[in-house]
C-alpha cells in the first residue's frame, strides 16, 4: 500500500473525487493507484491532444497493467502471413539479387548464341529472336506484379514499426514524466522532514542555552 503523503497532488484530486473521505492519513493499494494514475493520464493527454487514438488508448492501458509495449513485429508479420505472400517475398528477394542477374544473363547469352551462330540446324528461336521477346514479356509482365506484393506487405510491416516505435516512445515518456513526479515529490517530503528536524534542534539547543543561564 501507499500512504496518501507519497501520492502525487493531481492524483489525489482525482482519488478524493471518487472516495470523499479519503483524507492525508489514508492509504491505498497499487492496483487502485495505478488506476488513477491511468485516468489521470488520460485526462491530462485528452486536455492536450483532444480525443485519444486507438494507440494512446492502449498505452494507457500497459500503464495501468504494467504491461511490456515493445513487441517483434517481424513475428507479428509472420504469424499472419499467406503461402502466397510468402511466394512473392522469395520471388523479390530472388529477383532482386545478383545470382538472378548472372543467371538471367546466362540464359540471354546461351540463347543468342544458340540461335545465331547456327549450332543448330533449323534455329527454334533465329534473329530478330520473337520467341526469346515473348519470354521476357511474360517474365517481366509476371515478376512487376508479384514484386509488388512484396512492397505492399514491406510498407505494412514498416506501418506496424512506426504504429509500435510510437507506443513505446509514448509510455516512456509517461513514466519518465511520472518519474519526475515521484522524484519531485519527495524531494519536497524530504525537504519537509528536514526543516521540521532543524526546528527540533534548533528547541533543543534553545533549551540547553536557557539550562545554562
Amino acid at each position: 500500500v501507499t500512504p496518501a503523503r507519497l501520492v502525487r497532488q493531481p492524483v489525489l484530486a482525482i482519488i478524493r473525487e471518487t472516495a470523499q473521505d479519503w483524507d492525508d492519513q489514508s492509504y491505498i493499494c497499487h492496483a487502485d493507484l495505478n488506476e488513477f494514475r491511468s485516468r489521470y493520464v488520460q485526462d491530462v493527454l485528452t486536455a492536450e491532444k483532444g480525443e485519444l487514438t486507438a494507440l494512446e488508448k492502449d498505452v494507457i492501458e500497459s500503464l495501468r497493467a504494467h504491461d511490456i509495449m515493445a513487441q517483434n513485429i517481424n513475428e507479428t508479420i509472420d504469424e499472419r502471413v499467406t503461402f502466397g505472400e510468402r511466394i512473392a517475398d522469395r520471388v523479390a528477394t530472388f529477383g532482386g539479387s545478383w545470382t538472378f542477374i548472372l543467371l538471367f544473363a546466362g540464359v540471354l547469352v546461351i540463347w543468342i548464341v544458340i540461335n545465331s551462330l547456327s549450332l543448330l540446324k533449323k534455329p527454334f528461336d533465329p534473329f530478330p529472336f520473337i520467341l526469346l521477346n515473348l519470354v521476357l514479356s511474360c517474365l517481366a509482365a509476371v515478376q512487376a506484379p508479384v514484386i509488388m506484393m512484396s512492397q505492399n506487405r514491406q510498407e505494412a510491416k514498416d506501418r506496424l514499426r512506426a504504429e509500435n516505435d510510437y507506443r513505446i516512445n509514448l509510455k516512456a515518456e509517461l513514466e519518465i514524466r511520472n518519474l519526475h513526479s515521484k522524484i519531485d515529490l519527495l524531494l519536497t517530503h524530504q525537504w519537509h522532514r528536514l526543516l521540521e528536524i532543524q526546528q527540533v534542534q534548533t528547541d533543543l539547543l534553545e533549551e540547553l542555552g536557557k539550562n545554562k543561564h
